[in-house]
């Protein structure tokens, strides 16, 4: 029970700080940027808070733990693999509009026109 009134308090938070943006509408940019961060700032820390929050960090930190241990292409293999993948398509393309030009030419004559 403790949690849902902790994640009803952190949307509290951020529906005040985009609220606080439009209130503001006369301050400078900077606060009224200023307003929304620290509602978004106060809601994460208080969903950080909850069981929930606490997975959801966890597992955030897990994935980047596990995309740090990930073996990128090289920028070589990457230039490769996009250069394969545009020719592939231009000459996809290609194909595609020759099978179309040519059943053009077949409905054509069968219409009887030129």
């Amino acid at each position: 029970m403790a949690d849902k009134i902790k994640l009803v308090l952190a949307f509290m938070f951020v529906v005040a700080g985009i609220a606080g943006f439009y209130v503001l509408h006369d301050s400078p940019a900077v606060a009224r940027f200023a307003v929304v961060l620290l509602g978004f700032s106060l809601a994460v820390a208080v969903v950080r808070m909850t069981e929930s929050g606490r997975r959801l960090f966890a597992f955030g930190a897990e994935s980047v733990a596990e995309a740090k241990r990930v073996v990128w292409p090289s920028r070589k293999e990457t230039v490769q693999t996009t250069g394969i993948v545009l020719l592939f398509a231009v000459v996809m393309a290609l194909f595609l509009w020759a099978v179309d030009s040519g059943l053009l030419l077949v409905v054509n004559k069968l219409m009887g026109r030129t």
